[in-house]
């Protein structure tokens, strides 16, 4: 018997929907890092992208629990001598509220060419509603 490797042609990708509203951060990410990488299928290969689409919706009403609102720091630099710039939590979701979500999720997924790929196939929107209601996305709850 022949062990499975999944190829381009036997990937089905489907398209699932996460609404964030007061949901706690780490439960959205773990599951959209779970679907982005295919660990739900039985057909998952390691060495391949075998995961699915994830459109996080309303990113701007995710909970933080234990004071991250005041505690947690996102960072980001400039590469130039000097250019760290740090920003608390609650100012980010002022400013830019999609960015903690991408990071959370970004953060546990595959820091390789691969993880880049998987990325690339998370959506994440401020607001309710999103563009892609062609694609027949399918509601995911999140618990």
């Amino acid at each position: 018997m022949k062990s499975f490797t999944a190829t381009p042609k036997t990937v089905d990708r489907r398209w699932h929907v996460i609404d964030a509203e007061d949901k706690v951060l780490g439960r959205i990410a773990t599951v959209a890092a779970r679907l982005l990488q295919g660990k739900h299928k039985p057909t998952y290969t390691p060495s391949f992208d075998t995961g699915d689409h994830v459109i996080v919706v309303n990113a701007a009403r995710v909970k933080l629990t234990g004071g991250k609102e005041e505690k947690k720091i996102y960072r980001r630099h400039s590469g130039y001598e000097g250019g760290l710039r740090e920003e608390r939590a609650k100012d980010v979701r002022q400013r830019r509220p999609v960015r903690i979500v991408e990071e959370a999720v970004r953060g546990m997924l595959p820091k390789t060419t691969l993880g880049d790929a998987m990325y690339r196939k998370l959506k994440v929107y401020a607001g309710g509603d999103h563009p892609h209601a062609a694609q027949k996305p399918a509601r995911l709850e999140v618990s």
